[in-house]
């Protein structure tokens, strides 16, 4: 029988250990390729090597020789059995052109690893010999690899169909050209954030089991949202969604690159119900570095005005955006969050964005930790320092300056976001005495002298987080439905606890965050509640895990969902105690007369008694049960501060790490040690891209970067000690008060460590330099500022 929590220990805030870390390091863990089925097939696909081309010809008859081959599919295979995927969902009311965008390539391929044809066999070494076997004939076309030059005149098209390489065009914000003009000091910079590869541990994988007799679908999938795959697939091929259950088994990563449907995920349904078995399909990693969506892809000019004083005026940004070959999922809305999100912290009273998105001949791009948000942090912060720099005015004041102050929120931005509320200061002033700046300023003139360059990096952001609800977009675009999040809890007899949620935790700790809340909540032991996600005929529906949502969601709808719990038990308690429900409290897993304590029952018994129907309140049905959804009017706002020791050996372009301070404001904090994790993480991530992480395509748009051996990542020993501190300003958002941490780390790294580097090389001119910052890219910048001078 559940215990009582009787020592009311609030689990809420507690540094209490992951519970599902044991079953995930011990190899328990199911992933989608432990999971092996009666007479399951292997499906392999053969990809495109050309990255713009015309299909001559296709030639399936070499792997049809192929022992243990059961079938081969082009898209003439195909034709009737699967259409092309869903449009990528757009912003209601923006004229855009797209292009067709097929299961298997049929006419013409646009994009080095577009699939061009399928095999079907009996195990996956047989499959992959009769990939091997099949001979394709194209017929290759001029290429868009470079989206900066995509709307050049000259430019190919990227698809030749349409008119133009322009996928979309917009404006956002209000007027800045006056502002500007009347405007003391104005700078000018164009900045990049490079494409990159999220390269989760766990490459993407699909399970298909079709049973013919009522034509029930079963899909396990390594995906974010389970829920959002059910409906696009009922969409995409005309089924019911209760005629398909979709479950995300244990997910090995994923930040963000498996939020949307894929072409793999139909093509093996199509195929298990053409063939009467089930199928499985492992991507290779080199697979995934070229059909799995990228991030980033975004070029800035960036213009930025201010008074003498450093009193800031007036920004605009003009951002030219790579979509690749066909937008996916979600991918048209990130250059949208960038404009939401470019006054950062501040107050600038105007602000306005261009906004283009352009094709081009190369893997699609999508969600990518930060998602948008994480370059508008990027572009503000190192505007910031230029500013700084331009006006002879210390860069952490000239923040402070600007700051939107604690007692201005809710603020509203010219570029129509609303942030809720925050205490900037305060993260900025935690950050500095963890760092000693002071001191460090001292050290760093006296190295200077000695021949060494130290660099310190600061950057203040702020990004928005849980997404709120708002309208279907019109037509067929699905975007999560309505985003808010779902969860139930119950009781059994013996007074456990099962909380079902609509998020899908790959990694966040949500098996333990979630159960902390409701074990707070109904007053039991933690151990006592169990977390059921990420299976569609499980949870009627849920959101799933993305943009920092499932603890100011999912954790708001599991907190409400325990009230009513609660609610039902302080009703049950007080119709078995003989008084009124108004005369009855609850604490520590028991409910109690107000006017004599020691009369009362524990959770476990009033669990119990619910199960007997003939003794209830009338009205009250049996069981202790609720169940709650949660939507956010708007979105929540985590901020932050970091700041960056660097080293830059100006004989070599090295650049070494010293020390790193984060300080980050989530909110209320259910789990510090996994707010911590998520902060670590998102740090790494955004070193990478910030000193090498890069995808590079020849003119043909041939990938050169497209395995760990030609895409560097970060290592263990390329990361500092992290020295993480949190602080808590709530939200009044959410019941929780949570704003949520998932792209924290990422959005305060990136320009942290580049103003920490510029820094280092300000003896030496260097004013800007854009990411990666490679050996190479520093060593080369020292030297054409001497050359120039």
């Amino acid at each position: 029988m559940t215990a009582m929590n009787t020592e009311r220990v609030a689990y809420v805030g507690a540094h209490e250990k992951r519970r599902e870390d044991l079953r995930l390091t011990t190899g328990e863990g199911t992933y989608v390729d432990d999971i092996q089925l009666p007479g399951m097939l292997h499906l392999d696909l053969v990809r495109s090597s050309v990255a713009n081309a015309r299909i001559l010809e296709i030639d399936t008859s070499g792997a049809l020789k192929i022992p243990g081959l059961v079938a081969a599919y082009t898209a003439k295979e195909l034709r009737g059995l699967a259409p092309q995927l869903p449009p990528a969902a757009g912003v209601p009311g923006m004229p855009m052109q797209l292009a067709e965008h097929r299961i298997l390539a049929a006419e013409h391929v646009r994009f080095v690893g577009a699939a061009l044809a399928a095999v079907v066999a009996e195990d996956r070494y047989a499959a992959r010999d009769a990939r091997e076997a099949i001979s394709v004939d194209l017929e290759p076309l001029p290429v868009a690899a470079d989206f900066e030059r995509a709307l050049d005149p000259d430019s190919p098209l990227a698809h030749p169909e349409l008119e133009s390489n322009l996928c979309f065009e917009t404006t956002l914000g209000n007027e800045t050209e006056s502002a500007l003009a009347e405007s003391d000091v104005v700078i000018r910079q164009r900045m990049r954030s490079q494409r990159v590869i999220p390269n989760p541990m766990e490459t993407r994988g699909v399970v298909v089991d079709y049973r013919k007799s009522d034509g029930r679908i079963t899909l396990w999938t390594s995906t974010q949202a389970p829920h959002l795959i059910r409906s696009l697939l009922a969409q995409v091929l005309d089924l019911p969604e209760h005629s398909l259950r979709v479950i995300a088994p244990e997910v090995g990563g994923a930040f963000g690159s498996k939020n949307a449907l894929y072409p793999e995920e139909v093509l093996a349904v199509v195929l298990a119900k053409d063939l009467g078995r089930p199928i499985k399909w492992i991507e290779e990693r080199q697979e995934h570095m070229q059909a799995t969506t990228h991030g980033r892809g975004q070029r800035v000019d960036m213009t930025l005005g201010a008074r003498s004083d450093g009193t800031l005026t007036a920004l605009k940004l003009r951002i030219l955006y790579d979509l690749g070959a066909h937008p996916h999922g979600n991918s048209l809305l990130s250059p949208f969050q960038t404009a939401a999100l470019m006054t950062g912290c501040y107050r600038i009273p105007n602000a306005h964005a261009e906004i283009r998105g352009v094709f081009t001949n190369t893997t699609a791009i999508e969600a990518y930790r930060g998602f948008g948000r994480t370059e508008a942090a990027y572009y503000i912060e190192r505007a910031m320092d230029l500013l700084a720099r331009r006006l002879g005015i210390d860069p952490i004041e000239l923040r402070r300056h600007n700051f939107v102050k604690p007692e201005e929120f809710p603020y509203p931005s010219p570029a129509y976001h609303v942030f809720d509320s925050g205490d900037y200061e305060l993260c900025l002033d935690r950050a500095l005495e963890k760092f000693d700046l002071a001191s460090l300023r001292e050290q760093q003139q006296r190295m200077r002298s000695e021949g060494r360059y130290l660099g310190i990096g600061i950057a203040t952001y702020v990004y928005r987080a849980s997404t709120g609800v708002m309208p279907r977009p019109p037509g067929d675009q699905l975007f999560l439905k309505g985003l808010w999040e779902y969860a139930s809890v119950r009781t059994d007899p013996m007074g456990q606890v099962t909380v079902l949620t609509g998020a899908s935790s790959h990694g966040q700790g949500l098996e333990t965050s979630l159960a902390q809340i409701a074990a707070d909540e109904l007053g039991v032991r933690l151990e006592d509640v169990s977390i059921l996600q990420r299976d569609t005929d499980v949870v009627p529906y849920g959101g799933g895990t993305m943009g920092s949502r499932s603890l100011p969601l999912g954790g708001s709808a599991v907190l409400l969902a325990c009230r009513q719990v609660r609610e039902k038990a302080m009703r049950l308690a007080a119709h078995r105690l003989g008084v009124d429900s108004d005369a009855v409290r609850y604490e520590a897993g028991r409910a109690f007369r107000a006017d004599a304590p020691e009369q009362g029952l524990s959770f476990a018994e009033l669990a119990d008694l619910s199960f007997w129907p003939l003794d209830l309140p009338e009205g009250m049905s049996p069981m202790l049960e609720g169940s709650a959804t949660f939507g956010a009017k708007n979105f929540t706002t985590p901020f932050g501060t970091h700041a960056c020791l660097v080293e830059v050996d100006p004989q070599t372009g090295g650049i070494e790490l010293l020390r790193y301070v984060a300080v980050d404001d989530c909110g209320r904090a259910v789990n510090p040690s996994i707010v911590e994790g998520q902060i670590h993480g998102g740090i790494a991530q955004g070193l990478g891209q910030a000193l090498m992480e890069r995808v590079v395509y020849d003119s043909e748009g041939q990938p050169l970067s497209s395995s760990l051996l030609s895409y560097a990542m970060p290592r263990a020993d390329d990361i500092p000690n992290l020295e993480t501190e949190l602080t808590e300003t709530p939200t009044d958002l959410n019941p929780l008060g949570a704003r949520g941490v998932g792209e924290s780390g990422t959005c305060g790294a990136m320009p942290a460590i580049v103003n920490a580097v510029v820094d280092a090389l300000s003896p030496f001119g260097v004013e800007h330099l854009d990411m990666p910052l490679l050996p190479e890219t520093v060593w080369r910048a020292i030297h054409d500022e001497r050359e120039a001078r």
